[in-house]
């Protein structure tokens, strides 16, 4: 039986869940709502304060299933409730970030300036001029937003120079050496 597939999910005071047919799942909370269509084997059911989830058979995509729909369900109470937050560092000398309304400016040695606009439902926060926090209430699109900004100018392993996550360990390398 699927370990994480099989615990049941607690609904916090002031989150409302509500499952529909073909198991579309919304959830209500003091951050905003999240709605989500699941896979239409899986059985949700709303017991008092808990969401359960439930497979009809054994099969090996059925019990893959049964767990993915348990993560995603909790992710998204946990989402209208706390909220998700990546932290990026811009690592190089002359790179920077910048905010100015919903646009995120970041010179990375580059000819240009990399421009980039917020998604709906996502909010970047610079603070100083090399850590961007990217927040939202859907972990998927925080961790997509996150990757693309990173994708902008990754990290390098000879000077560590690029964008990273701060809680990423880059492998250095050693350089070349010169004629002996």
């Amino acid at each position: 039986m699927s370990r994480i597939g099989r615990m049941p999910i607690a609904i916090p005071a002031g989150v409302t869940v509500d499952i529909a047919e073909n198991n579309k799942v919304t959830v209500k909370g003091p951050k905003g709502t999240l709605e989500r269509v699941l896979p239409a084997e899986m059985k949700i059911e709303l017991e008092g304060a808990e969401v359960k989830v439930s497979r009809p058979n054994d099969l090996k995509k059925m019990k893959s299933l049964h767990g993915l729909t348990r993560t995603l369900i909790h992710n998204m109470v946990v989402g209208v409730t706390e909220g998700y937050e990546k932290k990026l560092e811009v690592n190089g000398v002359g790179y920077r970030a910048a905010k100015s309304g919903k646009k995120l400016t970041l010179n990375l040695g580059y000819s240009h300036p990399v421009e980039m606009t917020d998604p709906e439902g996502i909010e970047t926060v610079v603070e100083g001029q090399n850590l961007i926090t990217v927040k939202g209430i859907d972990k998927e699109k925080v961790g997509q937003f996150a990757a693309e900004i990173r994708d902008k100018r990754r990290p390098e392993p000879y000077k560590g120079k690029g964008i990273k996550y701060v809680d990423e360990t880059i492998r250095r390398k050693v350089g070349k050496t010169g004629k002996k």
